[in-house]
């Protein structure tokens, strides 16, 4: 396996999200959200770097909160203005020898082992990976002189974790921020690369909001609930 490098971006205030606690740090299913996200990464890709990138007043923060749970192990170091700066000084921060590097959002806590392999199969195949998938509702352009539905057929949700060839993926980020750099899959384009697309998944959700994190607490419980057996079903009918 390629040694592989992973960028975990929590540097995020959550303002969306309110309350005292940035989001990355709220409890999810008993333990911190971000320690669910970095877990998933140290489960799918054993040996894998690990860099999380947090907001500079939370790190020691961050550090305190590792004590009291079982964090998967993992290096830290300061985010940046933007998201961009975010991602460099997390690059700045893997090894030289990386051969393939994940960026993933640190509030994605529920994306999954097979979705990770998948993308990193793809990455090591053609460079670069994202994943996406089909949007299900109906979406409008507008402009001054009104709005115009879009076919949503041609419409893909872009999702995390994105994985890229190391090299291709330190050049990019040598670029001049811009403010349409809204991923990683955007800075790899501007630098003239092909992004590549593989299946997301639905529960793969990026927490953003309250809401959000209520339907994450609903998915964590359904899959850790027992399948009934046919005995247990009759039984409820007794």
């Amino acid at each position: 396996m390629a040694r592989t490098g992973v960028i975990i971006v929590a540097g995020g205030q959550g303002q969306r999200m309110g309350g005292s606690i940035p989001k990355q740090f709220r409890l999810l299913g008993c333990e911190p959200l971000l320690s669910r996200t970095i877990r998933n990464f140290a489960e799918a890709l054993p040996g894998a770097q690990i860099v999380v990138v947090l907001p500079a007043g939370h790190i020691a923060f961050w550090h305190n909160l590792c004590k009291r749970f079982d964090v998967a192990t993992h290096t830290t170091v300061e985010g940046g203005t933007e998201r961009f700066h975010s991602v460099k000084n997390g690059l700045a921060a893997l090894d030289t020898d990386t051969e393939l590097i994940a960026i993933q959002d640190g509030v994605r806590p529920l994306t999954s082992g097979e979705l990770i392999r998948r993308i990193a199969a793809t990455a090591a195949q053609y460079g670069t990976a994202i994943p996406v998938i089909e949007a299900v509702d109906s979406y409008r352009a507008t402009d001054s002189n009104g709005s115009h539905a879009i076919d949503r057929r041609q419409l893909r949700i872009v999702q995390t974790p994105q994985m890229f060839r190391a090299d291709l993926l330190r050049e990019a980020y040598t670029a001049q921020y811009r403010s349409v750099f809204t991923d990683d899959a955007s800075v790899i384009e501007a630098a003239g690369h092909t992004v590549h697309l593989c299946e997301g998944e639905r529960q793969n959700l990026k927490i953003t909001t309250a809401d959000d994190l209520i339907i994450a607490e609903a998915l964590i419980t359904a899959c850790q609930a027992p399948e009934a057996t046919p005995d247990d079903t009759h039984a409820e009918h007794l």
